[in-house]
C-alpha cells in the first residue's frame, strides 16, 4: 500500500506529459491546416474539401484504430448519437465553417480569431461541466474578448456597434463556437478509444456529406499537382494525426486546460505567415497578444496549500 501512491503519481505525471506532447503535435498540424487550407479553398469549395479530406483519411484512421486500440467496435457504434454530434460540431461543422471563412479572410486573421477559442471553452466548461470559474478566469476572458475585438476591427472595437463583422469573421466565430461544442461533448461522451472515435466520426462525415456534395453537382477537385499535394497534407497531418492526438489528450486533461493549447495554433500560424512575408498591423499584434494573455490568465490555476489529505 505504501508504494501505490508514488506509482500512481508517476503514472499520472507520465499521462500528463503524453497529453501535452499530443496537444503540441495536434496544434502544429492544425496550424498547417489553416495555411494550406487558405490556398486550397481558392481551387476547391469548402464542402468538397471537407468531404475529400475525410474520404482520404477514413480508411487509414480505421486501420490505425484497429491495429493500435483493438476497440470493441459494436460498443462504439452503439454510441452513435454521440458520434454524430461530435462529427457535426468537429470534423464536419468546424472545418466547413473554417474553410468557408478562409474564402474571405487569410490564415493570419483566422488564426488570431481562433485564439479566443480557449476562453470560450473556459466559459462553456464552467456552465456545462461545472468547472470552477474564478475572478481571474472572468478577467482573463474579458481581456481576451477585448483583444479579439481589436483584431476583428483593426484597432477600433467601438466600430462593432455600427459596422458589425464581415462574412469571414462571422464564419470564423461560428467555427470556434463549433469547436467549443466539440470539446465539451468530447468530455461528456462515453469512453471510446480516441482513434476509434475519430475514425467513426470521419466515416459519419463521409456518409453524411457525400449526398450533399452530389446534390450540388459533385465535388470540385484540385486543378494542379500542388493542389493534390496540399489536399493530401490536410488529409494526413491535421486529420489522421491531429484529431486522435487531441482526443487522446482529453482523456487526461480537463477541457479548459486542453483549450489553452489552442493558442499555439495562433502562434504557429502567425509565425509561418509572417515568415512567408504576410503583412501585419500593430492592431493585429496587440490584439493577438491581448487574446493570448487573457486566455492564459483565465486558465491559470490558483496555488493551493496542501492539506493532510493531499500531502
Amino acid at each position: 500500500m505504501t508504494t501505490s501512491a508514488p506509482a500512481t503519481t508517476a503514472s499520472s505525471r507520465r499521462g500528463r506529459i503524453v497529453a501535452i506532447l499530443s496537444l503540441l503535435g495536434a496544434t502544429l498540424f492544425w496550424a498547417g491546416n489553416y495555411i494550406v487550407g487558405a490556398e486550397v479553398v481558392h481551387d476547391v469549395d469548402p464542402l468538397s474539401l471537407v468531404l475529400l479530406r475525410w474520404s482520404i483519411a477514413v480508411v487509414p484512421l480505421l486501420l490505425l484504430a484497429h491495429a493500435t486500440e483493438r476497440p470493441d467496435w459494436r460498443a462504439a457504434i452503439r454510441s452513435w448519437p454521440w458520434l454524430v454530434a461530435l462529427c457535426a460540431t468537429g470534423l464536419a461543422g468546424y472545418n466547413l465553417l473554417l474553410y468557408s471563412a478562409l474564402q474571405f479572410i487569410g490564415a493570419f486573421d483566422a488564426g488570431l480569431i481562433n485564439a479566443f477559442n480557449p476562453a470560450l471553452i473556459v466559459l462553456a466548461a464552467a456552465v456545462l461541466l461545472h468547472q470552477p470559474l474564478t475572478r481571474r478566469s472572468v478577467g482573463g476572458v474579458l481581456v481576451a474578448l477585448v483583444g479579439v475585438l481589436v483584431v476583428l476591427t483593426d484597432g477600433a472595437p467601438w466600430l462593432v456597434l455600427t459596422n458589425g463583422f464581415g462574412t469571414g469573421q462571422l464564419l470564423m466565430i461560428g467555427a470556434i463556437t463549433a469547436w467549443t461544442a466539440y470539446t465539451i461533448l468530447g468530455r461528456l461522451a462515453p469512453p471510446i478509444p480516441p482513434i476509434a472515435s475519430t475514425s467513426l466520426q470521419a466515416l459519419i462525415a463521409v456518409i453524411g456529406l457525400a449526398p450533399l456534395v452530389l446534390l450540388t453537382g459533385g465535388p470540385s477537385l484540385p486543378s494542379t499537382g500542388t493542389g493534390w499535394w496540399a489536399l493530401l497534407f490536410i488529409a494526413v497531418f491535421p486529420s489522421v494525426l491531429s484529431y486522435p492526438l487531441w482526443n487522446r489528450a482529453l482523456t487526461a486533461l480537463p477541457a479548459g486546460s486542453a483549450g489553452v493549447f489552442l493558442n499555439l495554433i495562433t502562434v504557429f500560424t502567425t509565425a509561418f505567415t509572417i515568415a512567408a512575408g504576410h503583412p501585419w498591423t500593430y492592431a493585429e499584434l496587440l490584439g493577438g497578444v491581448a487574446v493570448i494573455g487573457g486566455v492564459t490568465l483565465a486558465n491559470l490555476r490558483p496555488r493551493r496549500l496542501s492539506t493532510p489529505a493531499e500531502a
